[in-house]
């Protein structure tokens, strides 16, 4: 079984993300190496700090694919609006758990989508150690900060964030399911 990513490799595994999302999003926008390199810190940066402040740990796409692969006992969680996300593309398996973009400090059903934080431990189960992973679109997208962030507070012990999201799945050629 792989295991998690210690905190100490957060940074370098997101300054590599970032790096390749901002080379992919930078390619013929006429920005310079130099200019590049400085978003890519910004972006590793934040999200290493989101991680770091949240007390979960980060996934790329292929070690939740290698995830899914082994089927383990786990709750993936897409935290994306259900109409113009969810339902046209999620990945395979995924539930569905509205969460907004900034940080909440404090449980807003009016943010959730009128959910209550009952509604959200309910998806989650009762077992505190089982796996859960929450993604978003991308990786400048903190919908899945948030809620990783809320499964740690209600104290599940085995939480991940696949900062990458949808685009980073779709980007890596892996397969979607649509509906919901």
């Amino acid at each position: 079984m792989r295991r998690a990513i210690p905190p100490r490799a957060i940074l370098p595994l997101a300054t590599l993300a970032a790096l390749a999302f901002l080379a992919a999003l930078a390619g013929g926008c006429g920005h310079n190496k130099f200019q590049q390199e400085a978003e890519a810190e910004k972006l590793a940066v934040s999200l290493a700090r989101e991680a770091e402040r949240g007390g979960y740990e980060l996934v790329t796409a292929e070690e939740l694919k290698g995830l899914l692969d082994r089927k383990p006992d786990m709750v993936l969680v897409d935290t994306m609006p259900f109409e113009e996300s969810y339902r046209a593309a999620h990945v395979p398996g995924a539930r569905h758990f509205l969460f907004p973009i900034p940080e909440m400090t404090a449980w807003s059903a009016q943010e959730t989508g009128g959910k209550t934080q009952d509604d959200f431990a309910a998806l989650l189960g009762p077992d505190k150690g089982k796996l859960l992973v929450f993604y978003c679109g991308f990786v400048k997208c903190t919908r899945s900060h948030n809620a990783a962030l809320w499964a740690v507070k209600m104290g599940y012990t085995n939480v991940k964030r696949f900062p990458g999201g949808i685009y980073a799945w779709k980007g890596a050629g892996y397969a979607t399911e649509a509906g919901g």
